[in-house]
């Protein structure tokens, strides 16, 4: 069996050789952001895989966002290391579910949380990403939209605008299991640490928090020279990259049960065999794929 510097070392040949770019996600295991081409949330992946011109595109992620690289990348071979890293959020709406919704609330647009099937962004006007909800929300004429799915996400939307937003159910199970007493616990034993926690959480625990942020902006808060200690409150994934890149600055998980398990699914060995044998592939019918282009795109256009 190989060691992990030997797979690392041919993960890079192969993907050199083949004209191939590796994203990996802020929650992936360390060994496989460290190999990655760029690492990075939703919506900074999102970017890189529509600008990269790769032949092939390995995604180090869960598979909506394999799903969205070969919406706004057709001229790539999106590749997705374990065919089984799906999305609890994603599979909590069907596009039946969104339909009846907007029957019920006819002439209001559907803003769709990047953690969805790419049927479900056929079926919405608009994408977001956590990094992005509140602009995109805020880019809507309408006084009212339907936010899908994660309903923590549209509550914290709703807090910084004045549309009305309808919301669908969903939620993150990991994020779900952070509790507003894991962050006043942890603030009383480090008293000068700054909460940052994700818009996913619960709406009680972004009370209790200093920072509300998506991954992205998390890795942009931490590097504040003002700020040294960190209560993190979201997938413990992203604490290799936190560390890695603030040598001498301290970061607490906010909870040990803050793991996606579905995250952790690919490993250096699941990379190197996807890399080998260019399986599995993601596809996305055209039909479905062109709808879903459409949404992405809005989003994608939005600077600044």
């Amino acid at each position: 069996m190989m060691n992990t510097d030997n797979v690392a070392a041919k993960i890079r040949a192969l993907a050199k050789e083949k004209n191939a770019v590796i994203l990996a996600h802020n929650y992936q295991l360390g060994e496989v952001q460290d190999i990655a081409d760029f690492v990075g949330d939703s919506l900074e992946l999102s970017q890189k895989a529509a600008a990269s011109g790769a032949k092939i595109i390995v995604f180090c992620g869960v598979h909506f966002m394999a799903e969205t690289a070969a919406i706004i990348a057709p001229g790539s071979r999106v590749l997705l290391p374990d065919a089984h890293a799906g999305c609890p959020m994603a599979d909590m709406i069907t596009v039946a579910g969104l339909r009846r919704m907007k029957e019920q609330l006819p002439g209001r647009p559907v803003v769709c949380y990047v953690n969805s099937t790419a049927e479900v962004k056929a079926e919405s006007d608009i994408c977001c990403t956590s990094a992005n909800a509140v602009k995109v929300v805020e880019s809507i004429p309408n006084p009212e939209v339907i936010f899908v799915p994660d309903q923590y996400l549209g509550y914290y939307v709703q807090q910084q605008t004045d549309k009305r937003i309808h919301f669908w159910p969903g939620y993150c199970p990991t994020h779900a299991r952070i509790l507003p007493e894991h962050i006043l616990e942890l603030k009383a034993e480090h008293p000068n640490a700054k909460a940052m926690v994700h818009p996913e959480c619960r709406p009680e625990v972004a009370a209790v928090a200093d920072a509300v942020l998506s991954t992205g902006g998390m890795i942009r808060y931490a590097k504040n020279p003002a700020y040294n200690e960190f209560i993190v409150g979201t997938e413990m994934g992203i604490i290799h990259r936190l560390r890695k890149e603030n040598p001498g600055k301290k970061f607490y998980p906010v909870s040990e049960q803050a793991v996606c398990p579905n995250m952790k699914l690919i490993t250096l060995e699941k990379v190197l065999y996807t890399l080998e044998t260019e399986q599995p592939e993601v596809k996305v019918p055209e039909s479905v794929a062109e709808k879903a282009r459409l949404a992405i795109e809005r989003m994608l256009e939005l600077k600044g």
